[in-house]
């Protein structure tokens, strides 16, 4: 591991040699600087892992590069040191953003304590904003899968947006993936630094969510035993995303709209008003429009979160997207379980692109978990699917277009036919025509599996056991 660097500004030489010496033996890399006018200079060059400076210098005293240093880099430790040791200094200095205060004349010992405390500090900080940083990734643009022009479209405009302070109006069906869009706008916007706060409106009753909202004071109602501050609050200065907003009650809506207008908030069973600095990213599954139109939904609410409304488009509208997402998944659950992916029959995929996928994103997810966990050969078939996708081959159109002229029972019969056929084929396919294990698959007896390829072979060639 490297060596820590740290950067000591003083005006005093033998203070200086003190320093480095001590730094040295504990094992530091040490730049000295005895002419504090060129400390922005030197903190360039030297990029010190800390900052230890004398707080009273005659051509520029510590407060004053204090300020530059935090300037520069907000995460850097200052040590401010003095022999004019007062509690109104040191109070200042802490206030003013240093890291920590001591004394001349000192000890070695309490020197490289306060110094070894400062560079913990600061690798956590370098961790932290790493981990920050990965998370900003893993939460970003680039882990929404797709390449479908509708797919390209939103995410267009998501660049856009996300640089923004205005409030986003997620529209789309369950399971296309809005918490997912809320949480990439917050990470490419400037309030990525402070709380992603996600709440269900939907998932709580309204008197509960009032107080998870904006809290409440102790002694409130029955059971608030003590203060809790509400999302909003612990949200200041970050993204709070509503899902499934619709479900606010029109009094809480009123109270919200306040809270959006004013950027106050008051909680529950107080009297003060607490400022909050939030971003509001709202997403529900319904009609907006309508709900206005029926009075459940408050028109002036609607217009201060439709700021910019972005629609996401069910899976279905996003052609090509299926098999990009499937084959994620498929990487995404085979690695947790530490094995690779399994092979995927080519039947497979042109189910999967065939169905309609009403549960979106979140219903193609679930699927493929499930084909991974239950997987024993190291491949997928078409007989592994859910009976929903393996559909017969025929679309409901075609089937109702061909059996117009049928009774109702004549053209189920045809279309289960139709259904066995396409299914018995890839069976047969997958098992590479061991019947025995074609019928443990299929859940039936060796002698059921005969009779309905019997009952599929032609007439005319009948005759062969």
């Amino acid at each position: 591991m490297d060596k820590a660097r740290i950067l000591v500004v003083d005006d005093e030489l033998a203070m200086l040699e003190n320093c480095e010496r001590l730094l040295t033996r504990g094992g530091y890399a040490c730049t000295t600087l005895v002419q504090p006018t060129r400390f922005r200079e030197v903190m360039a060059a030297v990029q010190p892992d800390v900052v230890i400076l004398d707080l009273r210098m005659p051509e520029v005293d510590g407060m004053t590069i204090l300020t530059v240093a935090l300037a520069d880099d907000s995460a850097m430790p200052v040590i401010m040191m003095t022999a004019y040791a007062t509690v109104a200094s040191a109070v200042q200095a802490i206030r003013e953003g240093a890291f920590d205060y001591i004394t001349k004349p000192f000890t070695a010992e309490q020197f490289l304590i306060a110094v070894d405390r400062a560079v913990r500090h600061r690798e956590l900080t370098v961790e932290n904003r790493a981990l920050r940083e990965q998370v900003t990734r893993d939460a970003g643009f680039e882990t929404m899968i797709g390449s479908s022009s509708a797919f390209l479209k939103l995410q267009s405009r998501l660049r856009k947006v996300a640089p923004t302070k205005s409030s986003v109006l997620l529209c789309g069906e369950s399971g296309t993936g809005k918490e997912l869009v809320a949480r990439s706008i917050h990470a490419h916007s400037s309030r990525k630094e402070r709380q992603f706060v996600p709440v269900d409106c939907a998932a709580m009753p309204e008197g509960l969510l009032e107080s998870e909202l904006f809290g409440h004071e102790q002694g409130a109602f029955t059971g608030a035993v003590g203060l809790k501050r509400g999302l909003l609050e612990e949200a200041d200065g970050g993204t709070v995303f509503l899902d499934e907003v619709t479900q606010l009650g029109v009094g809480l809506q009123a109270k919200l709209l306040r809270a959006l207008e004013g950027r106050q908030i008051r909680r529950l069973g107080g009297s003060t008003l607490i400022d909050v600095d939030i971003r509001l990213i709202a997403a529900t599954n319904i009609d907006l429009d309508a709900a206005v139109a029926a009075g459940t939904f408050r028109e002036d609410l609607y217009y201060r979160l439709n700021v910019v409304r972005l629609d996401l488009p069910p899976l279905r509208e996003r052609e090509g997207d299926i098999e990009l997402l499937a084959q994620h998944f498929f990487a995404q659950f085979s690695a947790t379980l530490d094995m690779a992916p399994p092979r995927v029959s080519p039947d497979v995929w042109q189910a999967l692109e065939a169905y309609r996928w009403p549960g979106n994103v979140r219903e193609l997810r679930n699927v493929i978990e499930r084909l991974v966990v239950l997987d024993e050969r190291g491949h997928v078939t078409l007989a592994d699917l859910p009976d929903a996708i393996r559909s017969p081959g025929r679309s409901p159109a075609s089937v109702g277009a061909a059996s117009s002229t049928l009774t109702y029972e004549g053209a189920r019969g045809e279309a289960q036919q139709a259904f066995k056929a396409v299914y018995l084929k890839h069976l047969l396919e997958a098992n590479e025509g061991n019947i025995s294990q074609a019928a443990r698959v299929a859940g039936v007896s060796r002698r059921t599996l005969h009779r309905w390829l019997a009952e599929l072979r032609p007439t005319e060639k009948d005759g062969d056991s």
